[in-house]
């Protein structure tokens, strides 16, 4: 091995090289940020989505998930909410074979987000918040119809304080949630990320009331330190039509 292959402070052991990346703290760097760079550094999920043209790691954990429980089918409908960087998007697209073309079985595959996403076969990407008025419309007229999946893998600006951002987050699920009902088909799904610990009493009520089964799912890929989860929500029971009458 060459030397310079061992400068940074590597080590041997037993005739094996200590692999594991270090970052130094240059000046003006913050531990945390020190402590993010070395973690990314050496998380084997940022390599392969590296090695296999992934936007995000984050692209795994929705693989790992549907994986187990099939929710990206072939020819569906899928809007993608807060797409940025595309990661999920990209796994969308290779599920439901959109990037086939109309000759094909392929899906439609919407990502809406605040800023540009840059272009991804076989998805159309629109700046949009879902949360304006009538954003639903736009989004199914885009689908040509209502979505099999609305997925959201949103996650609000930090603020540095644990409770706030807990409850930040929940709120941006609750309001993902009230989108995928307007939006969704009947026996449609919805997944989103979410925080463990409280705050998730109106969320789970919502999500009962409109589908058959409500589920918890830590996926591997997902940091085992981290309290991220995914709240997966199947077999969206329908609107219920409101009578003029009853108004």
């Amino acid at each position: 091995m060459s030397e310079k292959a061992d400068k940074g402070g590597s080590s041997r052991k037993g005739g094996r090289r200590n692999l594991r990346e270090r970052v130094k703290t240059a000046r003006g760097r913050k531990l945390s940020s020190k402590l993010w760079l070395e973690r990314q550094l050496n998380d084997p999920y940022v390599t392969r989505a590296k090695e296999e043209g992934y936007r995000s790691r984050a692209a795994f954990k929705l693989t790992e998930m549907d994986d187990k429980f099939h929710f990206l089918k072939k020819g569906g409908r899928i809007v993608d909410l807060g797409a940025a960087p595309g990661g999920w998007t990209q796994v969308s697209v290779a599920r439901t074979g959109s990037d086939k073309g109309p000759s094909g079985t392929g899906g439609k595959v919407v990502g809406i987000d605040l800023q540009e996403v840059d272009a991804i076969p076989g998805a159309d990407l629109y700046v949009l918040d879902f949360l304006e008025e009538d954003a639903d419309i736009k989004v199914k007229e885009w689908l040509g119809g209502e979505a099999d999946v609305v997925l959201s893998d949103m996650a609000a600006a930090s603020m540095g304080h644990k409770q706030t951002d807990h409850l930040r987050i929940m709120a941006l699920a609750e309001a993902a949630a009230q989108f995928a009902h307007d939006v969704l088909c009947e026996g449609g799904t919805y997944c989103a990320k979410v925080l463990q610990g409280g705050a998730e009493q109106e969320l789970l009520r919502m999500l009962k009331q409109d589908f058959k089964v409500v589920r918890h799912v830590k996926p591997a890929a997902s940091r085992a330190d981290s309290s991220e989860m995914y709240v997966l929500a199947t077999g969206f029971r329908g609107r219920q039509e409101v009578d003029e009458g009853e108004v």
